[in-house]
This record gives structure tokens, C-alpha cells and sequence, in this order.
């Protein structure tokens, strides 16, 4: 049997069978046993990620590792492929699996080995979300991620996180069943579920608008935009350090991805009619929310509202229509799955230390931490959107895209570039610089050698993408060119309807 020919299928299903070796080892008095299991596990999955992207041909628009076999009748077939537009979501969350479970390891000492058979099944639900190309099989991996994350911030949260596990779970589920009534109606009109059919479908414009809001409920929450936030910071500031991370850095890139697969792709028309109302959310999202962290005082919700500020660069460059639009919210996903994540990490490690996100509880850790500071201001760095960071490509691109579609959208957007050095700085001036006299602070520890082993990977990402982001754009140029000459297409064919109409 030749491993690229179910390469997928490994990958997508490794972490499962990590989580059922540790039904049967790392019980009660095992917690490292357990520990080592799951990263052990995790790594192998990160590694068969890499070889996918190392063996994925940068030039061909089509799926490939292209897997497909009858599951349920003729209507619903196992399949899995991935193309430009999903193959770097794979590493990205098989990548950041093994820093979770690091990130835990002092952290986590209640239920460890379920914790970690917990996160291991997200992992499976994550990796088949962006790899199956059955829309029904979709539909099972994107609303089965809710599961493992409600129990995940259920169980190992803060105090307030049976509120913030049920609002988190009612504002994703309510969204996935209005994408579930779309994914029927889908399969009346084209007689199938295979995705690479529906792309090739063309629906009628009436129909279009109703699917495209079916979906829109959806992954608009799973983003989130505004005002489908509500639910987002205070399920940041209630899960554990290993949530937040796989909350920001992936989950909220499931509905990104979703737009452009899905909206763009499938409903041009509809994408098209709709732009300017996304348009106004994204603005909105950029400014308002960057202006509510503003006037943050706990840290991982100042963060938890940057994160929404950044998906809204995202829906403006998806929406936008244009290569660079979308190839700018593809590497912003990126980038943000990167940045966010070791910002997350790095309130952990001050958390893991003093029991308290206040902002107010800390300054002039440049003394005592100076490692720690270091790492801080890279990903802060990136988080503003500095040249020479990662963030800086993906806020470019989505502005350019935007400015060709809108010139008014790009102009105000710009806005929130400004205010995110505002949020950002303010934040690491008050934690980092200042006197060190804090009388609790005495004794402090600068990162270990395992904090180290999960912060560094990213800081090199992080700088790496910015000064050298070919791997990312030319993994993608293919499909996203594809995506964007469809739509431009669509959208021409529908004005010179109208147009000889009249």
C-alpha cells in the first residue's frame, strides 16, 4: 500500500487512534505516560502534515492525495482531497497540536489522560473539516468540533465556564442548522454531495441568496464576525491555555475557509449581491472591537477581541473577490493561526506563575523575564502587523484587495491598523516595561526549557513568513487564481444577462 494514496486518511485519523491507545494506557498514576503518548502522537501527525505539503504540486488547480470510496449509497462517499486553498490548514493545526499538549504539561494535573484524548479527537474533526470533499462528511467534522471544545472548556476552565461553554455551544450550533437546511436543499437541486461536483454546479441567483445565507449563519459565527461575537471572549477568558489556542488559531479559520470554498466558490452571484453588507461587518469588526480592547484590562479578552478585529481583514479580503484579496485572507489565516496562538501561549506562561490576567498585576517583567519579553514582542510585533512579520504580508494583501474592490473599505479598515498598535503596545508597555516593585512578582522564573521548545518554533515562523512568505503564497497561487477568475467570470456572465435583459 502506498502512503500517498491514503495519506489523508492517516493524518485525519492518527490523533483518534492516539486517543484510543490512551483508553487502554495512561490511567490513574500515568499522567506523564499519557502525556508522552499524546505528543508522541501529535508529532507523527505534524510530520505526515509536512510531507504533505513538501509533496503537494504548486501548480495544478485540481485536488490531490485524492481519496474516494461509497459510505452511505450513492449520495454520500467518503472522500477526502485537498487543494490550494486547504492544504496549508493542515499543517497549521497538526503543527500547533504538540505545543497544546507542551503547553499543559504543568499546567493540567485534573483528568490529564481525558484532557489529552479530548484534544486528540479535535484534532481528527479539525484536519477532516479542511480535508473531506463530501459536503455532508463536511458538515460532520465542522459541528463535531463543538463537541470536544464544550467539554474541553467545560471541564478545565475558569470559574465562570458552564455560562461560557453554553453560549458558546448555542451561538455555533443555531449557525450550523440553518447550514444544514442549505446542504439539503444542495442535494434536491444537484442530485449530489461531492464537492468537487457542486463546484462545478451552477445554481440559479434566487437560489444562491438563500444558500449563501444558510452558510453565512454559519460560518459567520464560527469566525466570528461582528456582531456574531458575543460568544468569543468569554469563552477565550474562561478555557484553559490549550483551548484559547486551538480556538483562535484554527476553529475561527474554519469559517474563513468555509466563505471562500463554499460562499465564493458555489454562490458568486450571491457573494457578489452581498459584498457590500460584508463589507460594513468587516469595517465594523476592525474598528469597534479594536476599540473595545482598548479598554481591556484582562489580557486574554484584550487578545480574544483583537482576534475578532483581524477576521474582519479576512471577510474584507475574501469578499473582495480578487487574487489579492483572497491570497491576503488566506495568509492572514495563517499568520493569525501562528501569532495568536503563542500570544495565548505566552499569557499561559504568566498565568501558569501568578493565577491572574490582570493587567494591572504585572510590570517591568523585562527584568526578571527577559526571554519571555523577547518572545512577547515579536508576536506583538506580528500582531500589529509589523514589516518583517508575518502579519504585516496578510494585512497588506487583504488591504490591497480590498482598496481594488473599495476604496472607501481599505481607507477605514486603515483605521484599525492604527488602533491595534494602540491595543498592542499599550498592553506590552504595561506588562513588560515600567518599574518591577510588585512585591508578588518577586521571584518570578523566565521561561524553562519546555516553554522555549514551544515558543521559539513560532517566533521563527513568525519572522520567517514575513521576510520570506513564497512557501505560503505559492502553495496557494494556483487555486486562488482559479477561485478568483471563477468568480470574476460568474459575476460578468450575471451583468450581461441583466444587461441583454434589458
Amino acid at each position: 500500500m502506498n502512503l500517498s494514496d491514503h495519506l489523508l486518511t492517516v493524518i485525519t485519523f492518527l490523533p483518534t487512534l492516539g486517543a484510543l491507545i490512551l483508553l487502554v494506557v495512561g490511567g490513574k498514576g500515568q499522567d506523564n505516560l499519557a502525556r508522552w503518548i499524546a505528543l508522541a502522537v501529535t508529532l507523527v501527525t505534524a510530520a505526515l502534515s509536512l510531507v504533505l505539503w513538501a509533496g503537494f504540486d504548486q501548480t495544478n488547480t485540481g485536488f490531490q492525495f485524492v481519496e474516494n470510496y461509497s459510505w452511505i449509497g450513492d449520495s454520500i462517499g467518503y472522500r477526502m482531497g485537498v487543494d490550494g486553498i486547504s492544504v496549508l490548514f493542515i499543517p497549521l493545526t497538526a503543527v500547533l497540536m504538540p505545543a497544546v499538549i507542551l503547553s499543559s504539561w504543568g499546567s493540567v494535573h485534573t483528568r490529564v489522560r481525558e484532557y489529552l484524548i479530548v484534544f486528540l479527537i479535535l484534532e481528527t474533526f479539525m484536519i477532516g473539516a479542511f480535508a473531506t470533499l463530501d459536503l455532508a462528511l463536511f458538515y460532520v467534522f465542522f459541528e463535531g468540533t463543538l463537541i470536544p471544545m464544550f467539554l474541553i472548556i467545560g471541564i478545565w476552565g475558569g470559574a465562570r465556564r458552564i455560562q461560557a461553554t453554553y453560549k458558546f455551544f448555542f451561538y455555533s450550533f443555531t449557525g450550523t442548522v440553518l447550514m444544514l437546511l442549505a446542504i439539503m436543499y444542495m442535494f434536491w437541486q444537484a442530485g449530489t454531495l461531492d464537492i468537487q461536483k457542486l463546484l462545478q454546479f451552477k445554481f440559479a441567483p434566487e437560489v444562491q441568496t438563500w444558500l449563501w445565507i444558510g452558510f453565512f449563519a454559519s460560518f459567520a459565527v464560527k469566525m466570528p464576525m461582528w456582531p456574531f461575537h458575543r460568544w468569543l471572549p468569554e469563552a477565550h477568558v474562561e478555557a484553559p491555555t490549550g483551548g484559547s489556542v486551538i480556538l483562535a488559531a484554527i476553529l475561527l479559520k474554519m469559517g474563513g475557509y468555509g466563505f471562500i470554498r463554499f460562499s465564493l466558490s458555489m454562490f458568486p452571484d450571491a457573494s457578489q449581491q452581498f459584498s457590500g453588507f460584508v463589507f460594513v461587518l468587516s469595517v465594523a469588526a476592525i474598528i469597534l472591537t479594536s476599540l473595545v480592547a482598548l479598554v481591556q484590562t484582562d489580557i486574554k479578552k484584550l487578545i480574544a477581541y483583537s482576534s475578532v478585529a483581524h477576521m474582519g481583514f479576512v471577510t474584507m479580503g475574501i469578499f473582495s473577490g480578487n487574487v489579492y484579496g483572497i491570497h491576503g485572507a488566506i495568509f492572514q489565516m495563517i499568520s493569525h493561526g501562528i501569532v495568536s496562538a503563542a500570544l495565548f501561549l505566552c499569557v499561559g506562561v504568566v498565568y501558569d506563575r501568578m493565577h491572574t490576567r490582570d493587567v494591572d498585576a504585572y510590570g517591568g517583567l523585562v527584568s526578571p523575564m527577559p526571554r519571555y519579553a523577547f518572545a512577547f514582542m515579536v508576536f506583538t510585533m506580528a500582531n500589529v502587523g509589523l514589516p518583517g512579520t508575518s502579519g504585516f504580508v496578510g494585512e497588506f494583501l487583504t488591504m490591497f484587495g480590498a482598496f481594488q474592490a473599495n476604496t472607501w473599505v481599505a481607507f477605514f479598515a486603515a483605521f484599525g491598523v492604527i488602533l491595534s498598535a494602540a491595543y498592542a503596545l499599550w498592553l506590552y508597555r504595561r506588562v513588560i516595561f515600567g518599574a518591577f516593585t510588585k512585591e508578588s512578582l518577586k521571584g518570578i522564573l523566565d521561561l524553562d526549557a519546555r516553554e522555549m521548545v514551544v515558543l521559539v518554533p513560532l517566533i521563527i515562523l513568525t519572522i520567517l513568513f514575513g521576510f520570506y512568505p513564497a512557501p505560503i503564497l505559492d502553495a496557494t497561487a494556483a487555486s486562488v487564481n482559479l477561485v478568483a477568475e471563477n468568480f470574476a467570470q460568474a459575476i460578468g456572465s450575471a451583468s450581461a444577462a441583466v444587461a441583454s435583459a434589458h
